[in-house]
Order: structure tokens, then C-alpha cells, then sequence
């Protein structure tokens, strides 16, 4: 009988007996079996950035980006998948994973509210997946998945850009719930689900003990929805062009990464368009976080009411130039109207009833198989009074109204 290399080496390390291998080789286990579907996939993804001019305490506010990534080398992150996919039978099941290790994880936010502090991991996404024969199939997750809203993806690699959009930044990033998602025919889907909360906090709730400053009704939980249009193969050169919308309504157990919980509404609407010209792309997102709400508890955050609006506007180009090159780019603008409560800071860590104005130039060049890269150019600018830079040395507040910054990402996909 023929042992695969893991066998010889196991049975040399004394782990397992050639006789037991070769019983099993002639009756594989049910454990074999059901992991004989699954895939692994997944990727490593590693940058370099320089924030030009001096000082980098103050940083523009957008999501995975820190002070402690400029100006040098970085690992990012390594993103390992295991999934085992629905097939077409009316009963199927399966199963995904996604992992997170290195400081994005941190920043991710899904620890556990049993976790005790950051180790630069993290689930991203582990949820089961179910379909039942209902018409055309109706489909299930149920677990801890990504948020409904967005035109950006958790996933750097399946984004236009390296860096994120202040929209993606805003937008809900992973529930623990059940979600329900139906296509009625091609041209038409939608989705709707229940969760414990807004906030990527995996089992987190809305209620005490874990909420012990938010004392809701058990039976609080969060609401969302979501439809997609998608023009079908008879419209020309628009054929395959999106159009979604989706809303997002609960308690948010960490407004912004602010760590101050409260109901909050999220909405999106964007799309992307197909053009006459080959290769030619063009997308927008509107985004909105939305809080109007009683303090539930003014004796531990002063003042009885918090009323805001923070929101986003961007507009998305993509130009497939060769098999191999492509040029994507970005242009957002997003502002925080704080009518009540917050301090003075604001909903945003670049101040009250203030805005942002962003340009993102990317150029993207597949040279090595498997392997994505790309080199990046973008420019925040805050509309009014200074937001970053160095810290001015006898104030502590940023210096600079401008933000600059060129990285170069590099990708490698499994």
C-alpha cells in the first residue's frame, strides 16, 4: 500500500502506526469525508506607506489606518477561509470561517464581549449556511457575518482602493445574527435579517449585564434589509450594472470605535454602471449613520438627549487599461452635523459640525500570478480648522489641514 508523505512523516514521529494508516486509507472516516468539501483559501496582505510631511499623531479618521502604519513597512493582515459552499441540492448545508491575524484584527473590533483585551486576532466571519426549498431557494447565514450595507468590502483585496472610504468607515462591519436572503429572479434580490447588535462585538447585547449602562428590554435586538436590482443581459452595455440599497437599525455597542453605546440607524444606497467604453466603470455610495435618541442613562453620560448625522457622498471610477493594468479612483466627501450631546468632539474623531474632502488615485499592476499590486496616492483635506499631523508642541492639537499620503500594497492570494 502507498502512504502520502504527511502519513510517512506522522508514522516517523511515532503520532500514528502504518497499520492504523493503512486501515484507514481502506475505510476513510467521516471526518475525511465531510472535509473533502471544504476549501481553503484566503490571502496575505502586506504595505508601505509615506505620509509626507513631519509628525503623524493625528491621522485622517478612516478605517484601518493608524499612526503606527506610516511611514514604514507593514503587515496588514492574513485572512485564512475555510468554507464548505451550498451546492444545488434543495437541502443544502455549509459552513464558512474567515480568520483574522495581525493588527487589522485589533482593529476589526469583533473580540468577544468574554475577550480580555486585543492579541492581533480575530473572527472575522463564522456562520452557518443553510438553503430550503422554498420557490427558487431561499438561503440562510447564521452566525456572525458582514454587514449588509457598504460599497466597499472588509476584504482589501476586493476593493478598488487600498485604503478605505470614509463611507466603508461609518458602515456597520459584522453582526451576530440570523440573515435571510432570496432571489426572486435575475434581475432581483433581497435580504433580511435579526441580530443582538449594530457593533462587530461578537454575543454582544443590548441589555445588561453586558450593557450595564443601557439597560434595554431583552427582547431589543437589531433590525436590517436590503435589495439589489441588477440589469440583465439585454441591456447592452449596461448589462450587469448594480443598483442596491439597505438599512441597518439597532443598538450600536460602539459608536465609531467611541466605545459610548446607543441605538443608531445606518443607510446606504450605491451602485455601479457598466459604460460604452471597454473597460470603463463608474460607481457612487451614499452612506449615513443617523443618531436621535434619549440618553438612557444621564447619570453616567451627562446630557439627557444625543442627536447627529454623519455622512458620506462618494463617487468611484475603475478603467481595466490592459489584461494586466488598471487605474481606479476615488473622490468623497463626508461631514458630521451634531445638533445635541457628544461633548465638543463630535461624532467623528475629525470634530463637531465639520467635514472632510478626499481624492484617492490608484494604480493597479499584476505582474506575479496570484499576487495583487498596487501603488496609491490620497489626499484628505479638512474643510475647516486643523485635523492632522504632528502634535503641536504646547497645545497637543494637530497642525496640519492637509493629509498626504502615497503606499504601495502588496497582496498575495491563496
Amino acid at each position: 500500500m502507498k502512504f502520502d508523505n504527511w502519513t510517512v512523516a506522522l508514522a516517523a514521529l511515532g503520532v500514528v502506526g502504518l497499520a492504523s494508516a493503512a486501515k484507514a486509507e481502506e475505510q476513510p472516516s467521516s471526518v475525511m469525508t465531510a472535509l473533502a468539501s471544504t476549501t481553503i483559501s484566503g490571502y496575505v496582505d502586506t504595505s508601505a506607506q509615506w505620509n509626507l510631511g513631519t509628525g503623524n499623531a493625528y491621522m485622517p479618521p478612516f478605517k484601518f489606518d493608524a499612526p503606527s502604519k506610516a511611514d514604514g513597512f507593514n503587515l496588514d493582515v492574513i485572512q485564512v477561509r475555510l468554507e464548505k459552499p451550498l451546492d444545488e441540492a434543495e437541502w443544502s448545508a455549509g459552513y464558512r470561517i474567515d480568520l483574522w491575524a495581525g493588527p487589522d484584527a485589533n482593529i476589526l473590533g469583533t473580540q468577544s464581549v468574554l475577550s480580555t483585551g486585543k492579541s492581533d486576532f480575530a473572527i472575522r466571519q463564522a456562520y452557518v449556511a443553510l438553503r430550503a426549498p422554498v420557490l427558487n431557494g431561499l438561503d440562510f447565514k447564521i452566525g456572525v457575518f458582514d454587514s449588509l450595507l457598504g460599497y466597499e468590502s472588509v476584504e482589501s483585496p476586493n476593493n478598488p482602493n487600498y485604503t478605505r472610504s470614509y463611507g466603508h468607515s461609518i458602515e456597520p462591519q459584522t453582526h451576530t445574527g440570523l440573515l435571510a436572503s432570496y432571489r426572486f429572479n435575475d434581475l432581483v434580490s433581497a435580504s433580511v435579517g435579526i441580530a443582538n447588535t449594530i457593533g462587530p462585538a461578537i454575543n454582544s447585547r443590548a441589555f445588561a449585564p453586558v450593557q450595564v449602562s443601557n439597560p434595554y428590554a431583552e427582547s431589543y435586538k437589531t433590525y436590517m434589509g436590503s435589495v439589489s436590482v441588477t440589469a440583465p443581459q439585454n441591456f447592452g452595455f449596461a448589462a450587469g450594472s448594480t443598483l442596491y440599497a439597505g438599512i441597518v437599525n439597532g443598538f450600536n455597542n460602539s459608536l465609531l470605535g467611541s466605545g459610548l453605546g446607543m441605538p443608531a440607524l445606518s443607510a446606504y444606497v450605491g451602485g455601479t454602471m457598466a459604460t460604452p467604453i471597454t473597460g470603463l466603470r463608474v460607481g457612487a455610495a451614499w452612506d449615513l449613520l443617523n443618531i436621535d435618541t434619549k440618553n438612557p442613562n444621564p447619570a453616567l453620560f451627562p446630557g439627557t438627549n444625543a442627536r447627529a448625522d454623519v455622512w458620506s457622498l462618494a463617487g468611484y471610477t475603475s478603467y481595466q487599461a490592459t489584461e494586466k493594468l488598471s487605474f481606479h479612483g476615488r473622490v468623497e466627501y463626508v461631514t458630521g452635523d451634531i445638533d445635541e450631546g457628544f461633548g465638543t468632539v463630535g461624532v467623528g474623531p475629525f470634530g463637531r459640525n465639520n467635514s472632510i474632502y478626499a481624492v484617492t488615485a490608484t494604480a493597479q499592476y499584476d505582474l506575479w500570478k496570484n499576487v495583487l499590486s498596487r501603488v496609491e496616492f490620497r489626499w484628505d483635506h479638512v474643510e475647516h480648522g486643523l485635523a492632522f499631523g504632528a502634535a503641536d508642541p504646547n497645545t497637543g492639537a494637530p497642525t496640519r489641514s492637509n493629509a498626504f499620503l502615497l503606499a504601495a500594497n502588496v497582496i498575495y492570494k491563496f
